[in-house]
């Protein structure tokens, strides 16, 4: 049997992860972990502060620096190196073999940043805290993954059975923009480049919104083409989304960004655009052959999309941001981002790409629950601390009992979270090695 099967409603279905997006998808969890970790800690300092001097110089402030980061660069990033991995086919073949030592370098890259941040060193610029040895250390990472997946392209032409014409370009226009960013995650980090602080803004608009907005959007309407096929037949829900999209994007350019209020109608109408992408995005996904083991993260991903999206645009409204801007809301308006939508996308990308034989790491019913669950509850808890903190600047600063309670319910929300990555983890760690007639159809040598 070949490592691929095709199934007539649900396009190819890998029987296991190979050993390269096995070891993303490793990797990434533990990165999970450790930021879920960092983030439990952080609710006890912001609980019982007395606390903060048994930790010596490596105080909350630190420890928040390292949390964000290797939740970003760790966890939001790793999975899309085994996409990339699996897009340029250095999953298999000569290369396959580099990319564990990838994998390492990136998140040794992640350890060295850690300890620069523990230790204060920092360019002051938030998620691009990278400064001294760190600095050089994670564009060398991201160099040698350019250059594993580079020499894979050049070396698996068969990577394109369809021979694509489309395709091909596709990928090498992905190959500039990957060279590009090594050299502008150094630049940007300095502080001599722009200031942390842009003395120049207005703070946010509905164009610098909506841009950002259709960034995300941009980025689940190309995903599909990476890791699955179209289904047979007309998709009306796919032209018109991409029309759509354009149609935005054309918006979103002829609008004013700079010191531009909130209260101005074409600002929250123009925002109000996005409301469209809700039930767009799963009909847009309906075109796509899926294996029937990303089902539960699809849907969950749903949810979460069609929350932050009206979340989003009911923050922003006039009346609503001038209360909760620079409170306890927009960090769980965050949560919902990084911890509702992008981790049940990730997951679902991650379940694609490791096969139905092996998704049984994320589809057990408690960690399922406990994760999504646990986000929820810590939204609607820390936007209820924040609400009051908008019209009581000194509620979360001063301890009392319902600043208390409220933040050790969040304590409990963010345990629960703990406890159901800790769970996908270990099951990651037993992921069933490829046999050796997969692991030859894997390296693409002759079994005769």
């Amino acid at each position: 049997m070949s490592a691929e099967a095709m199934s007539a409603d649900q396009g190819p279905l890998t029987l296991h992860a190979s050993p390269a997006v096995a070891g993303a998808v490793w990797h990434s969890l533990v990165w999970l972990v450790l930021a879920n970790a960092i983030g439990v800690m952080i609710a006890i300092l912001l609980l019982f502060p007395g606390l903060n001097p048994w930790l010596g110089e490596w105080t909350y402030g630190r420890w928040m620096m390292v949390h964000m980061n290797i939740a970003l660069y760790g966890w939001c990033s790793l999975p899309m190196l085994g996409l990339l991995f699996k897009v340029y086919g250095a999953e298999r073949g000569t290369m396959s073999v580099w990319c564990r030592p990838v994998l390492w370098l990136w998140s040794g890259a992640l350890v060295a940043g850690s300890i620069s941040w523990l230790s204060g060193q920092s360019s002051g610029k938030l998620f691009l805290d990278w400064s001294g040895y760190a600095r050089v250390l994670f564009p060398l990472a991201m160099g040698a993954l350019w250059v594993v997946l580079t020499l894979a392209f050049i070396r698996n032409p068969q990577q394109d059975p369809e021979s694509r014409r489309t395709a091909r370009m596709a990928k090498i226009l992905g190959l500039l923009v990957l060279a590009a960013v090594p050299l502008a995650i150094y630049l940007a980090s300095s502080p001599d480049i722009y200031p942390a602080v842009n003395p120049d803004t207005g703070g946010p608009t509905g164009a610098s919104q909506l841009e950002s907005s259709l960034s995300i959007v941009l980025i689940l309407l190309v995903l599909p083409f990476g890791i699955t096929r179209r289904k047979q037949g007309p998709a009306k829900a796919v032209a018109f989304s991409w029309i759509l999209f354009l149609a935005e994007a054309a918006l979103c350019a002829l609008m004013s960004r700079a010191d531009i209020s909130h209260h101005r109608p074409t600002q929250f109408l123009s925002l109000a655009s996005l409301l469209v992408w809700i039930p767009l995005i799963p009909s847009y996904y309906a075109a796509f052959q899926w294996h029937a083991a990303t089902r539960r993260w699809r849907i969950a991903m749903f949810w979460w999309w069609g929350g932050l999206v009206v979340s989003g645009w009911v923050l922003f409204l006039p009346g609503v941001l001038d209360r909760i801007k620079f409170t306890d809301v927009l960090v769980g308006h965050s949560l919902t981002a990084v911890a509702g939508f992008l981790t049940a996308l990730l997951i679902f990308v991650m379940i694609q790409l490791i096969g139905e034989d092996d998704a049984w790491i994320f589809n057990r019913t408690w960690s399922f629950h406990a994760w999504n669950l646990g986000v929820l509850a810590y939204v609607v808890i820390i936007t209820i601390a924040g609400w009051i903190e908008g019209a009581n600047p000194a509620f979360t600063i001063v301890p009392g009992p319902a600043r208390d309670i409220l933040y050790f319910l969040r304590l409990l929300t963010g345990v629960a979270m703990l406890l159901g990555s800790l769970e996908w983890l270990i099951a990651a760690s037993a992921l069933p090695a490829l046999t050796q007639l997969e692991k030859v159809e894997l390296l693409g040598v002759n079994a005769a």
